[in-house]
């Protein structure tokens, strides 16, 4: 059993616990999430092991700088075999565009397909108290479809987003277009440092493309037998 709408997330600080995990979910999962915590301690190498695996990868690094060096660091990112790749859509309309064209203008001279570029719209670890400190007086569900909107306008592919904005974002902006949401926690899971949360089922009706799940999965006593629940959890929404 499989279903490419999981990444499970590899938020660890060496390699051998990754590749442990990989070798115990098998052929249950096919897409990996490789973030900041792990990609900066291994580097390049885990990308490398799971594409050598079959396994897809989703590289979470959330690039935010100036449109060129934004444009750079993706390109440098795509020839590790990335299949998704993502920067913060607070940069804007020109990083975004600037770099999706980037991107697709080098992937084209290589003859490749280009990864799936999506922009992290607002931190599913951001509560009301945290928006408010910021100064922003729009509701975060308005700022959020804005920030999709821009994202699409822009050429990306989809956007990172809460379960709970899933819904506005795919009425405004279509069925293709990727909904990639963390802050997925199956029933009477701990939401640890997240504040905007779903269950899968939830997640899926609101309408994500893809769920991120790490902890559920990754601290379990039977981290396979977790996969295998929450995949039978996703099987009831196509």
């Amino acid at each position: 059993m499989t279903d490419e709408r999981l990444i499970v997330a590899l938020d660890y600080h060496d390699l051998e616990s990754p590749k442990k995990l990989v070798a115990e979910l098998g052929d249950a999962v096919d897409w990996y999430k490789v973030g900041m915590e792990l990609y900066y301690r291994v580097g390049s190498d885990i990308v490398t092991w799971l594409k050598g695996q079959g396994k897809h990868v989703f590289l979470d690094l959330k690039l935010h700088d100036i449109p060129a060096t934004v444009g750079g660091g993706l390109c440098s990112l795509m020839n590790l075999g990335a299949d998704i790749v993502n920067v913060h859509a607070g940069g804007g309309y020109t990083m975004m565009k600037t770099a999706c064209d980037m991107v697709h203008e080098a992937a084209a001279k290589q003859g490749i397909e280009p990864p799936k570029i999506i922009a992290v719209t607002v931190l599913t670890s951001i509560n009301d108290e945290d928006w408010e400190q910021l100064g922003l007086d729009m509701p975060i569900k308005s700022v959020v479809l804005r920030l999709a909107k821009l994202a699409q306008k822009a050429g990306l592919d989809g956007v990172v987003a809460s379960p709970q904005e899933a819904s506005i974002i795919r009425e405004a902006c279509g069925p293709d277009f990727l909904i990639v949401t963390p802050g997925v926690r199956p029933a009477g899971s701990d939401a640890n440092d997240q504040s905007r949360i779903a269950t899968p089922s939830q997640a899926l009706k609101n309408g994500s493309s893809h769920l991120v799940i790490g902890r559920p999965i990754r601290a379990a006593e039977d981290p396979r037998a977790a996969a295998l629940a929450i995949l039978k959890e996703m099987e009831t929404v196509k």
